[in-house]
């Protein structure tokens, strides 16, 4: 197994970027957006004792900086709902496993998700959630997407109101792949064909 040079790392990098046809939020912007988020949280909870759930796998760039700026005392676990699968770029039928969730019972919870588009999969997930008893349930995204909600509800925190695009980096991706951009960008009909 052979050392990859920085030259050719960064070549890797431009061959994955050349795909990626407009930047929705850089690298800054996000920092920004988290931050502001954060400190909403931070006002909210104030010193109460937090459970944050996020829902894998798209959150967990998000997951990772926020609980570094959160002040409260916490804990972390996570949950998975899918409705994106191979290659679609609209959902389907949602799965949640929850084999990994800590107890929530008498427990301050946020459950912390990448993206609201139709809502389905979070209002889905967060009644799921209200049968286990948490003291309080609330979420928060890092993206809402205009225009697609087709649920009666809202998330309690928004980082970001985005456009109706298929959006990838930090963490969300498109066929696994993507994740690891670390900014945010919308792939275009013709970067979906040609994947």
């Amino acid at each position: 197994m052979r050392d990859c040079s920085l030259n050719e790392a960064r070549a890797a990098q431009a061959i994955v970027e050349e795909s990626i046809v407009k930047t929705l939020l850089t690298e800054q912007q996000l920092r920004d957006g988290v931050a502001r988020m954060a400190a909403e949280i931070n006002e909210h909870y104030r010193d109460r004792r937090l459970t944050i759930v996020g829902v894998m796998t798209g959150s967990i760039v998000l997951v990772a900086d926020l609980i570094r700026l959160l002040n409260m005392p916490l804990r972390v676990g996570v949950v998975q709902a899918r409705s994106y699968r191979g290659d679609a770029t609209s959902p389907g039928e949602l799965t949640i496993n929850s084999d990994l969730l800590p107890d929530i019972h008498d427990h301050h919870v946020l459950v912390v998700d990448d993206i609201f588009d139709t809502g389905k999969t979070l209002f889905r997930l967060l009644d799921q959630m209200r049968v286990l008893r948490p003291t309080t349930l609330r979420s928060a995204v890092l993206l809402r997407k205009a225009g697609r909600q087709c649920v009666a509800m809202e998330p309690d925190h928004v980082a970001f109101e985005i456009p109706d695009a298929f959006v990838v980096g930090y963490g969300l991706d498109y066929r696994d792949e993507y994740r690891n951009l670390p900014y945010l960008a919308a792939l275009e009909d013709q970067d979906l064909a040609a994947r």
